[in-house]
This record gives structure tokens, sequence and C-alpha cells, in this order.
């Protein structure tokens, strides 16, 4: 189930603790993050390579290409035997940003982003159907768990894709974990 923790930047005790998605969509919405709810409701296996994922969702996708006019559409995938996945996981737990809005609509599975701004840690545990959008510059770090399973589509107007900057600030490593029930 979708949930959002927000934290004080400073504290790792709960402020707020929010499962309702119109108020998710709403605190969210206060920091400039775009959240929506959407229907995910394809069979996927759990090796379901990158192009039936993208054949799965290709309505999904076309209404957000209209929208933004995306240059790059790749779809990560992980699972619990995956063998990138301690590597994989590592990367996204180091606070960056991104020169690029970071678009991402789960189709399957969960993860946690974590979000840094105005002086709050907001932990928004993303679920299959979840589509977010963080803003380009803002402060984030993902977590896909020790036992990963999530696919989602990313968008990227820049055509390399994925680019972080990472900030050198172990902050993620105050926060709970996917794995500790960090968000809700």
């Amino acid at each position: 189930m979708t949930a959002l923790t927000i934290y004080s930047d400073r504290d790792e005790k709960p402020l707020e603790q929010i499962d309702d998605i119109d108020t998710i969509t709403a605190r969210l919405a206060d920091i400039g993050v775009e959240f929506e709810r959407w229907e995910a409701s394809a069979e996927l296996a759990p090796d379901a390579d990158a192009d039936t994922v993208k054949q799965a969702y290709a309505n999904q996708i076309e209404k957000l290409n209209q929208r933004y006019d995306f240059q790059t559409v790749d779809v990560v995938s992980m699972h619990p035997q995956h063998p990138d996945k301690v590597a994989m996981r590592d990367k996204f737990l180091h606070e960056h940003s991104h020169a690029d809005f970071e678009v991402r609509f789960f189709v399957d599975g969960a993860g946690l982003f974590n979000l840094h701004t105005n002086d709050r840690v907001y932990a928004l545990l993303c679920t299959r159907g979840d589509l977010i959008s963080v803003p380009a510059g803002m402060l984030h770090w993902f977590d896909m768990g020790p036992e990963p399973f999530f696919k989602a589509i990313r968008f990227f107007i820049q055509p390399e894709g994925w680019v972080g900057n990472f900030t050198g600030n172990p902050i993620a490593d105050r926060y709970p974990r996917l794995e500790a029930g960090a968000a809700g």
C-alpha cells in the first residue's frame, strides 16, 4: 500500500504518517512533486524484459510522451535473484539529484523514494500503479530493499537517460530502509 512518512532532516522520528492517496498527493504537490495513481493491471512475469513491459503499457507511455515529449523511455526491473541487486541498491541509496526531472511509473512491486527538501525528508513507499515525478535538482535517494521486487518505467527528457549528481551527504544512512517498513 502506498504510504508517505515525513521526517525532519535532523531527526529520524516521524512527524507525520499518511496512507490516504489524496492527502499524499497534496503533501507532495506542496513540495513540487507530482504524484498520481494509474492503472497498472498487466500481468507480467517476474523476469519480463523491457520490451514486454513497454508493450504492456504502451498506452500509458504514449500518454506521458504526449504530455512531456520524452526522448528516452526505459524499464528498471529488479527481483530477488537479480545478479546486480546489491550494487544497484547501493548506487541508488546515496543522496543525489538530476538535471532532468525524474518520472517513474511503478507497474509491479514496490520501492521507497526519499525526497529531501525544505528541511524535511519525505519517504514515499511507491507501489504498483504509482506515478511520481520528482523535479530536476531535488535531492533524493531510492531504496529497493535487500530482496528487491519492482518494475518501473522510467522517462527522460535528456537522451542519455539516468545521470545522478551525488552530494556525498550520508543522510540516507540515518533513515529507515524499505525492509524496516520505512513508510507506514
